[in-house]
């Protein structure tokens, strides 16, 4: 029987036998992930287990699931052991036990009776990086609190523990602030395609914040700089340099839509590097000061990114300026500053800022050299690679939504196909503090949307963030059969995932190879992330 358990773990052997769920079952130890447990048995079979404080109750029962926490073991790792009689899940922290509730969850299936089992299996697991991620890019189109908190629930499941929100880009800002309060008031007015806009309100990320950390999730807040602020000229025009009307850009703008670029004027189109702050006026640094100031206050996690990508618009020194002296603002606030790949290249960044790669899998351009000048500052690297991971990619060449220039469509299996060791040279694990897969949304408006790019391919990047690369089930034909069991889960539960089959690999060609000759991300036409 295939096992619809993904990210696979460390270890897992099955044995004769099963754990049958009934309304008689206990739950008991920590209240708090029994509780959990309890909630996700019963969204997922029906089946309502009892939750008892009290030893006596549980051992009079005679059948319980028991959750404890126990002094050893590796952060967020765990151990589940199901018998017939019984079931035990143990771990040295919350996280470990929530994980292993989902592990168990996915275990679950139908007997012939018509109810639901465990088969009896010894389970003992932990992660490969700390760093699990998902970015939801909510300029380009904006989602409410509600559509967040689903995707918040379902990358949980996946064992994701990072949710990256992409606040502002030139088609909108999206968080509210009380020391710029401009910013969503007249910078979040539209979105791509000249659809509505929206923001969150800061009890809303309050809220989010909160939401996401109840299921050992940390927000990572994104305020993309000096780049991609045309919204933020639409509040504070004395900010911003005036829009660099490129070849590309005219480009974008014929093949989509969306025009030219217009200062004062709410931006719908794709075209990306053709907007930027003021680098050499002080009122600049003042704004940042302000903005990240309020978000950082806003934002118990310790990581906090400022973009710095496809600053097309500013000149080589004008950039590394701003780098410089925006990462220095970020560690006065005590927190982490992260960028992606193209800061690297800053000699003057700050030590430990952690850089966000987003090149293709074989890098072009110099992106890897870009990357490992993080590591040269001793900080480490979060993958991205853009023709894997980046679920915005059109999943096959029949999609009517995505976009296809990280070298064209991006398959199922491509976005399995790879090992975050082998991207950048001379790059280790511990160079690499983790993957995180990336949702762009210039053609994504709705929820329905979300979850077609998103599902399966997700469950290929928590796998890659989660599993050792040397495992035995860690293989292409091994995840597609798990994924393929996992998606009657995600259809019980409403998810609208798009089709696990994989299209046949073009003739002459690896899933995750780079095309001689193309284009890189920054040249591309649509070229749109990050």
């Amino acid at each position: 029987m295939v096992l619809g358990v993904v990210p696979f773990p460390r270890s897992l052997s099955t044995r004769a036998g099963v754990f049958t769920l009934s309304p008689e079952v206990v739950l008991t130890g920590d209240a708090e992930v029994a509780s959990v447990i309890a909630d996700l048995v019963l969204a997922r079979t029906g089946v309502r287990l009892r939750v008892a404080v009290a030893v006596a109750v549980a051992a009079a029962s005679g059948r319980t699931i028991a959750v404890r926490r126990t002094g050893t073991g590796a952060p967020e790792g765990y151990r589940l052991r199901v018998d017939p009689g019984g079931v035990a899940l143990e771990s040295p922290d919350a996280a470990g036990l929530f994980y292993g509730a989902q592990t168990l969850v996915q275990l679950l299936s139908h007997n012939d009776a018509g109810g639901w089992d465990l088969p009896a299996a010894d389970i003992s697991d932990a992660p490969r990086f700390a760093h699990r991620g998902m970015m939801l890019d909510v300029a380009r189109h904006f989602f409410p609190v509600p559509v967040v908190e689903r995707l918040i629930d379902r990358i949980a499941a996946l064992k994701l523990n990072v949710l990256h929100l992409h606040l502002s880009d030139d088609q909108g800002w999206r968080l509210a602030l009380q020391s710029r309060p401009a910013l969503a008031h007249r910078g979040s007015q539209t979105s791509a395609l000249g659809d509505p806009g929206g923001h969150f309100t800061g009890a809303d990320y309050a809220h989010l914040v909160a939401y996401a950390a109840a299921r050992h999730v940390r927000v990572v807040p994104e305020v993309d700089l000096p780049g991609h602020t045309h919204a933020v000229g639409l509040a504070y025009p004395e900010l911003v340099e005036p829009p660099v009307i490129s070849a590309s850009v005219a480009e974008t703008a014929a093949t989509f839509g969306g025009g030219i670029p217009t200062p004062g004027e709410p931006y719908t189109g794709f075209a990306v590097g053709f907007s930027s702050l003021r680098i050499r006026d002080e009122a600049t640094y003042k704004f940042l000061a302000d903005v990240l100031g309020e978000i950082a206050a806003l934002t118990p996690g310790p990581l906090l990114h400022i973009g710095g990508d496809e600053a097309l618009g500013t000149s080589a020194e004008d950039y590394a300026y701003f780098l410089t002296r925006a990462t220095e603002i970020v560690a006065g606030l005590g927190k982490t500053p992260v960028a992606w790949h193209e800061a690297g290249r800053v000699a003057g960044i700050a030590p430990g800022t952690i850089g966000q790669y987003w090149g293709f899998v074989t890098p072009i351009d110099g992106a890897d050299e870009d990357a490992r000048g993080f590591i040269a500052g001793d900080g480490r690297l979060i993958l991205s690679p853009a023709d894997a991971i980046y679920l915005d990619m059109k999943p096959d060449a029949q999609s009517a939504l995505g976009l296809e220039w990280a070298n064209g469509p991006t398959s199922l299996e491509a976005a399995y196909s790879w090992e975050p060791t082998r991207v950048i040279a001379r790059a280790s694990d511990r160079d690499i503090l983790g993957v995180e897969a990336a949702l762009w949304t210039e053609t994504l408006a709705t929820e329905a949307d979300i979850e077609a790019m998103v599902f399966p391919r997700i469950a290929a990047a928590a796998e890659i963030a989660w599993s050792a690369a040397d495992g035995p089930e860690r293989t292409w034909p091994a995840f597609r059969e798990r994924v393929a069991v996992l998606a009657e889960l995600w259809a019980d539960a409403g998810i609208r995932a798009g089709r696990i089959a994989s299209p046949p690999p073009v003739a002459g060609a690896e899933a995750d190879s780079d095309p001689a000759g193309s284009a890189s991300p920054a040249e591309s036409a649509a070229g749109s992330a990050p």
